[in-house]
């Protein structure tokens, strides 16, 4: 049966892409391309890492967080909070967590009911799989995701799911694909596109969305245009060995209901600085709508640290304050390794 079919692979036309796909591959490699990232991350250093949005709390919080094990990774966590706006953050938190080289579960539960899991697993260096599930106290539909990642020497590509479903006869959910392909060992250029269906009763839409990353030598500037006549720009920079700084800025083109014809543009530019020292890391954040912000995250102890936000808004007069302390204990097995620096060196879990 074998030899019957083996005119499917020695043949003139297969040995033609079997030797254009190689002299790709070799051009590539010579190239020197290195992974740009992901499309949901194309601005990861202004946007999670040096502005505030990712950090930025109100009220007081306690946070204690026991470590039972490093290989494979164990811990427990409990966390009050009080004063928080709006009441987006439950008085009271518990959450665990176990990761090895190639699984990663997490649990979080609420007092208020709110329930969410994290299940991802890694099948091979290069493709991942990440499973989320949100049950939300009061609401008729939760929140199941599911992501398929796949890293590549020069190129990331991944596959979202949210809420999919057959159950009424056809396909229903949000479907998304990305795509972000380095083209010199500087600039990377990629594509987003997304598929949803509410139900069968409405027709589905498709949107496209468009990114590009430029990495300097101590800068990197990328841009973003989104199907919804979105437009975001983003500009970081390496300033010293501690300090960092970066420039967003977001504009929207929609049309006005109010009048035919006219186009609405709004937008917001922020600017924002982080310096790291020994034992403290400082934020800060100024944008155009009149908000100023810092946060400062100091390590009191080992155990130990704090963190302090505060937040001006200076068109609505209104101020945000935020205070946190954190609690982090070992076993004294775990404590003895650490401070003789013998850490065991294992790979992260898939995150």
């Amino acid at each position: 049966m074998a030899d019957a079919l083996s005119f499917l692979s020695d043949n003139a036309v297969v040995a033609a892409l079997k030797d254009t796909y190689s002299s790709f591959s070799a051009r590539r490699e010579a190239l020197g391309l290195s992974n740009p990232g992901t499309v949901e991350n194309v601005a990861r250093e202004v946007q999670k890492d040096v502005l505030l949005s990712n950090f930025m709390f109100t009220g007081l919080r306690a946070d204690l967080t026991k470590v039972f094990a490093m290989s494979p990774l164990f811990r427990v966590s409990h966390a009050f909070t009080m004063g928080s706006q709006q009441g987006t953050l439950p008085p009271y938190a518990f959450s665990s967590m176990y990761g090895s080289p190639r699984i990663l579960l997490q649990g979080n539960i609420g007092s208020d009911g709110a329930l969410a899991a994290v299940a991802n697993y890694r099948w091979n260096s290069a493709w991942v799989t990440k499973t989320n599930t949100q049950i939300m106290p009061g609401s008729a539909q939760g929140l199941i995701q599911i992501d398929n990642d796949y890293t590549g020497s020069d190129f990331s590509a991944s596959i979202k799911a949210f809420n999919p479903s057959i159950l009424e006869g056809g396909i229903t959910g949000i479907f998304m694909g990305s795509y972000l392909q380095s083209i010199t060992p500087s600039l990377a250029l990629g594509i987003e596109a997304m598929w949803q269906r509410q139900g069968l009763s409405v027709p589905p839409e498709t949107a496209v969305s468009y990114c590009a990353r430029y990495k300097g030598h101590d800068w990197i500037a990328s841009a973003q245009l989104q199907a919804q006549g979105t437009i975001n720009a983003s500009y970081w920079k390496k300033l010293s060995d501690r300090v960092e700084a970066g420039v967003d800025m977001n504009l929207q083109f929609s049309p006005n209901p109010s009048m035919m014809g006219d186009i609405r543009k709004e937008g917001v530019t922020s600017v924002g600085t982080k310096y790291e020292f020994r034992a403290s890391t400082f934020r800060a954040q100024i944008d155009s709508a009149g908000k100023l912000s810092c946060l400062l995250e100091k390590r009191v102890a080992m155990p130990i640290s704090l963190t302090f936000a505060g937040e001006i808004d200076q068109v609505k007069q209104q101020a945000k304050i935020g205070l946190a302390v954190s609690f982090e204990m070992a076993s004294e097995e775990l404590m003895e390794q650490q401070e003789s620096g013998e850490m065991p060196n294992v790979p992260s879990p898939p995150f």
